[in-house]
């Protein structure tokens, strides 16, 4: 990977020598590495205020109370995981991360939960159907509001942010809803 990044800023300035736009390449280089930093410390505080809030969640017993309003769905999709698995509540913080766009913050809670699934298989060499489902939901991530993606936007000066909320989760519904046929087509297929 790093020849890729290496060529194409080589043809980058090489580019901006033979056009003579050498002071523009360099004053958007010098951009681009100021628009990265200010992103990345604000996903970094996205997903510090989210991870707070888990542990909160966690700290607090209210998780519990959280994974058993959405136990029926859990249990409906993931049927092999026992109810008072902490499994349910892993999955259960993943996919709420998910539900808000918080899909940095997801990562660490998506980890959480595959490890949770593992402690279930008897066979360490395969995934089961259950790890199968968290990764296609968890991968698809439905979102009831991106605030990423919304706060991205407003920090770019958008004139409507929040007008990507109902486009968001009518795609991602769709591509759940589509990606788990998918799945349960596969597994009938080759059983």
């Amino acid at each position: 990977m790093n020849w890729v990044w290496l060529i194409l800023l080589s043809v980058g300035i090489i580019f901006a020598v033979v056009t003579g736009n050498l002071d523009a390449f360099t004053t958007a280089l010098f951009d681009g590495a100021k628009v990265s930093v200010e992103v990345s410390l604000f996903l970094l505080g996205i997903v510090s205020i989210w991870l707070g809030i888990t542990r909160i969640l966690e700290d607090s017993g209210l998780i519990h109370r959280i994974a058993h309003l959405f136990r029926p769905l859990i249990s409906r999709l993931f049927k092999n995981i026992p109810g008072d698995h902490p499994a349910i509540s892993a999955i259960t913080l993943n996919i709420l991360a998910n539900l808000f766009g918080l899909g940095n913050a997801a990562t660490p809670l998506g980890i959480k939960a595959m490890q949770e699934l593992s402690t279930l298989n008897q066979d360490k060499e395969t995934i089961t159907f259950e790890m199968m489902i968290f990764i296609v939901i968890n991968t698809a991530s439905i979102q009831l509001i991106p605030f990423t993606v919304i706060g991205i936007l407003a920090g770019s000066g958008a004139l409507n942010p929040a007008a990507v909320a109902l486009p968001t989760l009518v795609a991602t519904v769709i591509s759940c809803l589509a990606a788990l046929l998918i799945l349960y087509v596969f597994r009938r297929a080759l059983k």
